[in-house]
């Protein structure tokens, strides 16, 4: 429940939208950003995590790509995987979605595993 306003000018504080206090909006239009700013970097995050989403989707594709043919035991295809998947991780590193030495730590994991085989 909302507090009433006692004049006008702290009416606009309180201009929430009801279907958001329903919350079946967006994240958005749930956010208090009252600032034309503030409202434009809660797009621009908005945008961007959408952006960084299809990044990080794509590494754990490639990546469990190599850990199925290491699962398989196929040393020739998880070095393929491996060599397919290697400017994936850098460009995750690139695009800032990945820090670099998650990305290090993962290629080398990958590829001590795979001169195991």
């Amino acid at each position: 429940m909302l507090p009433v306003p006692l004049d006008g000018a702290g009416a606009r504080r309180y201009n929430r939208d009801p279907v958001s206090e329903a919350g079946v909006q967006s994240q958005a239009g749930l956010s208090m950003a009252q600032h034309k700013s503030a409202k434009k970097r809660i797009r621009q995050s908005e945008r961007r995590t959408v952006v960084n989403r299809v990044h990080v989707s794509r590494i754990r594709t490639f990546v469990k790509k190599v850990e199925q043919a290491i699962a398989a035991g196929n040393k020739e295809e998880a070095r393929a995987a491996f060599k397919a998947a290697q400017p994936v991780l850098h460009r995750g590193v690139t695009k800032r979605v990945l820090h670099h030495n998650t990305a290090a730590r993962t290629l080398s994991r990958l590829s001590s595993r795979i001169k195991a085989l």
